[in-house]
């Protein structure tokens, strides 16, 4: 272990003071739940990290997430042609690409691995999966059946994760809609991930093994956040109680992979929007700062982003280039970060391989203002009368969202050597 190592432990405990710090109650926090949670991933980190099992592991559920896309690819070369060949390229036919164009050949793989997902929902993989991590957290940790269910379901899909608990929802405290709230956005959903892998893989080649063990660590993250932030002081209805989830099942696999190709699109068409929404949005913010002080709104985030990005054990060399990143992902949504990440690696701006590892598990988590919105309409619209908790909940649940996010790369970086097996 060399000094980046401990800052990264010292970091784990610095992000767990701040969110005590700002605790609705400091009286009522539960220590089993911080303490089974870092447990968890820390174990987590030493399979990957330092087992030859683990590592062997993560490069196999990489591979397969590279494999799928490759399948995913076939349908998009089909549908659109050259337009779908990535830079670097050769398409079937011979033909070269004619430079990267993120909604033909990054979006469309979306729906695909919604698709995918839903198949295995179906045939109940994913729900024996989700079902152990929800005994794991509601035992372990002692929190409810309801937000364990949740938590280990935002680990693979998104907001769709709420229907897992839609019967609980309207009798749930304030501190499990906290939780809920935090998990969906400190983690990320298996269809966007393939998103990322899309542009990231060739220059980052372990991205999706990294991927997925951040979202794997994010989701006891995001419970130890929201219950430091917010504790809980009610009795919930079902504490410690291990639920099934209650989410419609299509009545075959044809009808299943059909529902997911929708959802797919569904989702497609909304990053789309948040895309264009968003950056033109701060575009028009910035031009109006670079009048009045000459600063981006990027830069201003940046700095407020700039010691716990050093806590988290990043090189101080990339400190302020990862920062920048965090702002991004605040104010412009993690796909844009991403794509920034992937530019700074390929230009040298990112060169030490702890920073570019440490930048993956930072930002991997919806925990940025248009998903604030996303996750905030979806609950409320299944449970009207809690919109107003919701509401109010909404900003600390993002904080302790990106609170979780840097936690799990401080988590990362205790156990991280220079390996470059892990990134290559």
């Amino acid at each position: 272990m060399d000094i980046y190592n401990l800052i990264s432990l010292f970091g784990v405990f610095v992000l767990m003071f701040v969110a005590w710090a700002f605790s609705k109650d400091r009286t009522k926090i539960n220590w089993r739940i911080i303490f089974w949670g870092i447990l968890f991933q820390m174990l987590v980190a030493i399979v990957i990290f330092w087992l030859p099992v683990g590592v062997s592991v993560f490069r196999w559920l990489n591979t397969a997430v590279i494999r799928m896309l490759s399948f995913a690819k076939e349908g998009i070369y089909f549908l659109l042609g050259p337009l779908a060949i990535s830079p670097g390229e050769i398409g079937p036919a011979g033909e070269s690409s004619i430079g990267f164009i993120l909604a033909f050949q990054a979006l469309p793989t979306i729906v695909f691995f919604s698709a995918l997902m839903a198949f295995l929902y179906f045939i109940r993989i994913m729900p024996l999966v989700v079902r152990g991590f929800a005994i794991l957290f509601t035992k372990l940790m002692r929190i409810s059946g309801a937000e364990a269910l949740c938590a280990s379901s935002n680990i693979f899909v998104g907001v769709e994760s709420c229907f897992t608990i839609r019967p609980y929802i309207e009798k749930m405290t304030h501190s499990e809609l906290c939780t809920i709230l935090t998990a969906g956005m400190a983690t990320i959903a298996s269809s966007v991930l393939a998103l990322y892998v899309s542009f990231l893989q060739k220059d980052f080649p372990m991205i999706a093994g990294h991927l997925i063990s951040a979202s794997l660590m994010s989701a006891p993250a995001a419970i130890i956040m929201s219950k430091l932030l917010y504790p809980e002081r009610d009795e919930p209805v079902t504490l410690g109680k291990v639920l099934r989830e209650e989410s419609m099942h299509s009545s075959n696999w044809i009808e299943a992979v059909i529902n997911g190709s929708f959802e797919g699109v569904k989702l497609c068409v909304g990053v789309v929007a948040l895309l264009l929404t968003s950056l033109g949005f701060l575009a028009m913010v910035n031009w109006v700062l670079g009048r009045l002080i000459n600063i981006s709104l990027q830069d201003i985030l940046s700095l407020v982003f700039y010691p716990f990005t050093f806590i988290t054990g990043v090189p101080i060399e990339d400190v302020s280039a990862v920062s920048k990143l965090l702002g991004e992902r605040t104010i412009v949504t993690e796909l844009v970060a991403y794509q920034h990440l992937d530019a700074l690696i390929r230009s040298g701006g990112i060169q030490n391989i702890r920073s570019i590892v440490l930048a993956t598990y930072s930002l991997c988590g919806f925990a940025h203002i248009a998903s604030l919105a996303i996750f905030v309409g979806g609950i409320a619209s299944l449970a009207p009368s809690r919109i107003k908790d919701l509401s109010q909940l909404g900003f600390k649940a993002l904080f302790a969202a990106t609170l979780a996010c840097l936690m799990t790369a401080a988590i990362a970086g205790v156990f991280f050597v220079d390996q470059k097996t892990i990134l290559f």
